[in-house]
């Protein structure tokens, strides 16, 4: 991983032990400052040792503490120059005015879409795709607003073509994941990685053969233990969008771009799809004016 760092920190700081979690405070306090401190000075501010440190960049797929440092440079670089900033961190009060809600809630928004981008792995975006354009069934399983984000993605593979269903309710999914066999597709979506549903529906699709993959904000999870291939998002938290509902966008964004790689994938296929689909609703729009 050599962007998206600051995004991924933040969001599994929670999971790391102690001494880990030190070393990431620091640096999310003042990315620009982490990358001009050595090593030394780092684990100083930290309480730890440059040993911890070196622990924190592997952990974080970094060879060492100076691609890390290049990693934070560039991402707080490329922050500053567009502005990113504004508005990121800040909390929303009860008297704030509505003006400088929507500010905060944009830079948030648009920061969580950079982080996202910047760290998706876009091999691995391009092999879902080519796994879910040749498989006869593709599984998405999710509770919650997660259920919901896989209710929208299976709405988009359906609309060209790709036989996709969702199903929220734990015995529907486990139902379905049963039935599925080799060549099939099994996404599971957690902003945690750690929906008990998911988990299950996921480990039952894998066991008869079906490809499994995780979309989930923290890459050492237990349903990312369990998936064949993992697809992380990021999560920015921001005042009355906690947890799950602050992953949202960025769950859409990456599924989003498994959605375009698939399109592509099926170009011919795609357009006569939008075609037919658009002719067949046609009649239920209300003229204009």
């Amino acid at each position: 991983m050599t962007s998206g760092a600051l995004g991924r920190v933040e969001t599994e700081l929670p999971g790391l032990p102690e001494a880990l979690r030190r070393v990431g405070e620091v640096i999310l306090d003042d990315p620009a400052e982490a990358a001009r401190s050595t090593i030394i000075a780092l684990a100083e501010r930290a309480g730890s040792s440059p040993a911890t440190v070196t622990r924190f960049c592997r952990a974080f797929g970094f060879s060492g503490y100076a691609e890390l440092r290049v990693a934070l440079a560039t991402e707080t670089g490329r922050a500053a120059q567009a502005g990113w900033g504004a508005g990121v961190g800040h909390e929303i009060g009860p008297e704030d005015p509505l003006d400088k809600a929507v500010e905060v809630m944009a830079a948030a928004d648009a920061r969580l879409i950079q982080d996202t981008a910047a760290q998706l792995d876009l091999d691995l975006v391009a092999r879902v795709a080519d796994a879910i354009v040749a498989a006869p069934r593709v599984l998405l399983v999710g509770v919650s607003t997660s259920g919901n984000v896989a209710t929208m993605f299976e709405g988009r593979l359906r609309r060209i073509g790709i036989p996709g269903w969702s199903a929220g309710d734990a015995h529907v999914a486990l139902s379905e994941a049963a039935l599925l066999k080799q060549g099939d597709v099994a996404i599971g979506i957690s902003h945690r990685g750690r929906t008990r549903e998911v988990m299950e529906s996921l480990a039952e699709a894998g066991s008869h053969g079906a490809l499994t993959v995780a979309v989930t904000s923290f890459a050492r999870s237990p349903l990312a233990d369990l998936a064949d291939l993992v697809l992380t998002t990021a999560s920015r938290e921001t005042t009355f969008r906690l947890g799950g509902l602050a992953a949202v966008h960025s769950q859409l964004f990456v599924l989003d771009a498994v959605y375009v790689a698939v399109a592509q994938r099926t170009y011919e296929r795609t357009n006569e799809a939008f075609e037919r689909t658009i002719s067949a609703v046609e009649s239920h729009r209300v003229e204009r004016g």
